[in-house]
């Protein structure tokens, strides 16, 4: 009797990075759904990051996010570290640059795996270290006139 994982279908992708980008446009959810659909795929996790109208307790009018030039590439980087560790179809990660307003979509992520379970830890995981490593900085404008810098996403 066979394995439930010799299927090819249980296995990563050839090439599961289907779209990487920064951009100063708006971005779309239905875009990155798309790009990570795949009919091997059993289960498709999505995230999407948007801007809020508070932080640490204190009005956010405005935000403006700006990248190091190297931004995509550690991206890049990120992608293939979660598509080696999780069995991937496909995966795609947007995010946005330049100024933003409340409620504006910032990062969408999407990974599609042969399992819910699988696609739920690996869109986690890609999110998580977007947001702790690639060099894309975040600055913050309040209603009380302050304003911070935040690192990495």
């Amino acid at each position: 009797m066979a394995s439930r994982y010799e299927h090819p279908g249980e296995q990563a992708a050839n090439d599961p990075i289907r779209l990487l980008a920064i951009r100063d446009t708006p971005l779309s959810v239905d875009e990155v759904f798309a790009a990570v659909g795949d009919d091997a795929a059993g289960g498709t996790a999505l995230f999407v990051g948007t801007v809020r109208n508070h932080d640490g307790g204190a009005d956010v009018d405005t935000l403006g996010y700006s990248c190091h030039p190297m931004a995509e590439a550690e991206m890049r980087r990120i992608a293939e570290k979660v598509t080696a560790e999780f069995p991937v179809r496909a995966l795609a990660a947007v995010h946005r640059v330049g100024d933003l307003a409340v409620g504006d979509l910032a990062v969408v992520v999407a990974v599609s795996c042969p399992h819910r379970g699988e696609a739920f830890e690996a869109c986690r995981k890609l999110i998580d270290d977007l947001k702790h490593e690639v060099p894309i900085w975040k600055h913050q404008k309040f209603s009380d006139g302050t304003e911070e810098w935040v690192g990495a996403c």
